[in-house]
């Protein structure tokens, strides 16, 4: 069964209403039927609301059965085996690996590696073309609202090379400084590395702009899409990037599980990152010849099942339409904007829907003399998972002198009724923390 027949009984053009404005799709009547988690209640009896989808995904019920289905029939190793078996599991396995490529507009799917995470893939890319590629004094330019993933891996690359690591800011809005980017770009720049959309700002930043900007001074251009690729449609080609990565985790798909996708003539060229088998052509005792694209760098047995259900996951995003997704979504943000914003003492960061509409289905806040664990605690015991802590963001937390925030994130499941039910809880557990601190 597709995504959108999850439930006959609502229509894909079906609407409702959130704070007086019309809905283009309402997706999560659509949907939640095909989430079994989401059916559950929580420890007092309530029903349970997610909001984390910013850490990790919910799967839906396609996604668990290609998993069962790989695991319970088609069970082997790829690439090895004469086999029935292994034939079917190297279909599969390469199918997903084409879903991939279709998803984000690949030229073909050798230009997708999968790794076991997105940290993977932007280590990946430090390891070998940072290592082959840069010297003393080469800059990388990244921004301060990176995620650690997109900051530690370029800190190990300076440690081993010399070369020197420079970050764009935010403005005051709690965008991408685009003026302070173009500043800090010169002939030095080798690379720019960014997030497309911020896991705490939830901005989203003009890749497309950005990318023009560093090609014109020679540099490379890495984009972290995790938080992107679950709620808009992206194409690499349109982006003008020379690498992406994305986790399936973030995508309705398996944890485990993330890709690179990087220009063909890139990979080509850059030297292997693990040493082992499915990544060689020949091995001899002195010396070895390494496998074609993709498989240079994917050695060992790989992460088959989750693969498969990556594959899975995306089958599912397409059936709903990532633009339709969008659409939904950028409701819900704008509802749960105005939520939050009518609760006294609320401090959001990033820009509104108003300053910025396509940004992201997230709001990370503070509220002053409140910890952002106590008041995530006691949202907690009242049934509703939200992010609390530095959400691996410590450098922006920083600059906003703060030492973390609490998030609540969105998807397409989430539904009207659950944004003013966190709302309501969040203002009586403020009050609550209040009157005992």
């Amino acid at each position: 069964m597709t995504a959108t027949s999850a439930n006959p009984m609502v229509s894909a053009t079906s609407s409702s209403s959130v704070a007086g404005a019309s809905l283009v799709t309402d997706l999560a009547a659509l949907t939640r039927p095909d989430f079994p988690l989401l059916s559950q209640t929580a420890c007092l009896g309530q029903p349970l609301i997610y909001l984390d989808y910013a850490a990790t995904s919910q799967k839906p019920r396609q996604v668990l059965e290609a998993l069962q289905q790989y695991y319970g029939h088609d069970n082997a190793n790829v690439h090895r085996g004469a086999h029935q078996l292994s034939a079917r599991a190297t279909e599969g396995f390469e199918a997903a690996r084409a879903k991939v490529a279709a998803f984000i507009g690949a030229a073909n799917a050798r230009e997708i590696v999968f790794t076991r995470n997105a940290s993977e893939a932007i280590n990946l890319v430090a390891r070998t073309w940072g290592e082959a590629n840069l010297r003393a004094g080469d800059e990388v330019l990244l921004t301060v609202m990176e995620h650690h993933s997109n900051l530690v891996p370029w800190q190990l690359l300076a440690a081993r090379t010399g070369c020197v690591l420079r970050h764009a800011g935010v403005t005051e809005s709690g965008e991408l400084d685009l003026e302070d980017l173009r500043a800090k770009l010169g002939e030095r720049t080798k690379l720019v590395s960014l997030v497309q959309v911020s896991n705490t700002l939830g901005c989203l930043n003009p890749i497309a702009e950005v990318a023009a900007l560093a090609h014109g001074v020679g540099a490379l251009v890495l984009v972290d899409a995790c938080q992107s690729l679950p709620h808009q449609p992206v194409d690499v080609a349109a982006l003008g990037a020379d690498f992406l990565v994305g986790s399936s985790h973030k995508l309705c798909g398996p944890t485990g599980m993330g890709f690179l996708w990087g220009r063909e003539a890139l990979l080509e060229a850059m030297p292997p990152f693990l040493g082992g088998g499915e990544m060689i052509q020949d091995v001899f005792l002195d010396t070895s010849t390494w496998a074609d694209l993709p498989h240079k760098f994917e050695a060992g047995t790989p992460a088959i099942g989750e693969a498969i259900g990556m594959g899975a996951a995306l089958d599912y995003l397409q059936n709903l339409g990532m633009e339709r997704i969008h659409a939904w979504e950028q409701q819900l943000t704008r509802h749960l904007f105005e939520r939050l914003q009518a609760i006294e003492g609320v401090r959001i960061l990033g820009p509104t829907p108003e300053q910025q509409p396509d940004r992201a289905a997230l709001a990370a806040f503070s509220v002053e003399g409140l910890h952002a664990n106590d008041i995530a605690a006691l949202l907690d015991s009242a049934g509703i998972c939200i992010r609390s802590g530095h959400h691996c963001t410590q450098p922006l937390h920083r600059h906003y002198g703060l030492a973390g925030t609490a998030r609540a994130s969105l998807s397409f499941t989430t539904t009207p009724e659950e944004i003013d039910r966190f709302a309501e809880e969040l203002q009586g557990t403020i009050g609550f923390l209040r009157e005992h601190s």
